[in-house]
């Protein structure tokens, strides 16, 4: 008998990756120029030039046994120790290239994360609205899932509830800002009310908490800047992509960081390395490892994005569409007219918009549109969304 619950993953896939496979049918068969797709979170604006050329520098000046062989299990040590160098004059921190794991993108630092922490019926607080993937890696270990309410109107993280879902079996909180689905940042204000709940509850329960910090969008922020977690929880650890800010998400190319002050750091390292072995994620791509000393601090043009965002909020705007007014990533969360996303998803389909319904992130309200596509594509929608709020009975007003 095969494995029941990877049958129901494979059978349930995931509802962003459904509304894209329609969105490449609907291309095909009205044309490209016809459809207006918010699916996915697949950056449109090209790598920095400086990506080609460090990899073309590769590719002519290295050792090909090298560059093409395998690096140590954690990552290459010279990039280790460049990225730890990195953070700690950026964020006046002290990290070490001991404590670092190179992975294949932020899935792969999660997932080996939570695999390191977790024992059966623990619990991880992932804070709602969130990426649906959470579920799947958490549930993968045997643990369960405790999902915690934002604030409705501005989706901060809701201190007070956060504070009662914590009890003895909590073992983690996955936290990711800017946030998919929301775009929202969380603030230095509320980051450390939670911080101050995370460590009297570790007080009271005699254990650590530890705090992941899900980070494919931290350098993608427009009006705010993005706080550094291990500035607040004692228990930190970072999983970091550079697929978003450099614009490599096929290169899946990230690490693991197991922060300075994080109790027993060492050990829950080795666990990393333990579960890295076990899951079969050591040695990440040596060619992209090695670029990545060049390109620390580099980002893809951040500034078309935000170009991207205010031109969908204006016609949002226009339109009457309600939407959590996003901060970073380059997401926008709307929402649904009718209280209903499943129903939101389908009109504005009839209308060639795609969307992804927020009931899998655990926001039935809302639905997502991904605005990392193309200028051109976001003005020619125009009309497109016009005529899903005439459906609606909708004839423009402020997004108060």
């Amino acid at each position: 008998m095969i494995s029941q619950k990877h049958l129901e993953y494979g059978i349930h896939s995931s509802v962003i990756r459904e509304v894209f496979e329609y969105g490449v049918q609907r291309k095909a068969e009205i044309g490209k120029d016809n459809v207006f797709d918010f699916s996915l979170g697949n950056p449109s604006i090209p790598a920095p030039k400086k990506v080609n050329e460090t990899i073309k520098k590769l590719l002519n000046d290295s050792d090909p046994t090298e560059l093409h062989g395998y690096s140590l299990g954690p990552g290459d040590e010279g990039v280790r120790k460049a990225i730890a160098s990195y953070l700690n004059e950026k964020y006046s921190v002290n990290e070490s290239y001991k404590r670092i794991y190179m992975t294949c993108g932020a899935a792969a630092s999660l997932s080996i994360s939570l695999n390191a922490l977790l024992n059966e019926d623990d619990e991880v607080i992932v804070l709602t609205p969130y990426f649906p993937e959470y579920r799947v890696f958490v549930e993968h270990t045997g643990a369960k899932v405790v999902e915690v309410q934002c604030d409705e109107n501005t989706m901060q993280p809701d201190v007070s509830r956060i504070e009662s879902a914590i009890n003895e079996k909590t073992k983690a909180i996955i936290i990711n800002s800017p946030n998919n689905p929301t775009g929202a940042i969380y603030s230095s204000m509320v980051l450390a009310e939670i911080a101050g709940v995370v460590s009297d509850k570790e007080i009271q329960y005699s254990h650590p908490i530890y705090v992941l910090s899900d980070e494919p969008y931290r350098e993608l922020a427009y009006e705010v800047s993005v706080p550094y977690i291990a500035k607040y929880f004692k228990n930190a650890i970072i999983c970091y992509s550079f697929s978003k800010a450099l614009s490599i998400p096929g290169e899946r190319i990230g690490y693991i960081c197991v922060c300075e002050r994080c109790e027993d750091g060492d050990i829950v390292f080795k666990a990393i390395c333990g579960a890295g072995r076990a899951m079969g994620y050591v040695c990440a791509p040596v060619l992209f490892q090695k670029m990545l000393p060049e390109l620390l601090g580099i980002t893809s043009n951040i500034e078309d994005y935000d170009k991207n965002r205010r031109e969908i909020k204006r016609i949002l705007d226009e339109c009457g569409f309600k939407y959590i007014d996003p901060q970073g990533a380059f997401y926008i969360f709307i929402k649904s007219p009718s209280g209903s996303a499943l129903d939101f998803c389908e009109e504005a389909k009839k209308c060639e918009i795609l969307l992804v319904r927020g009931n899998e992130f655990g926001a039935p309200s809302y639905a997502r549109a991904a605005y990392c596509v193309s200028y051109k594509m976001i003005k020619d929608s125009e009309n497109a969304w016009k005529k899903l709020a005439e459906q609606y009975g909708m004839k423009g007003k402020d997004n108060d």
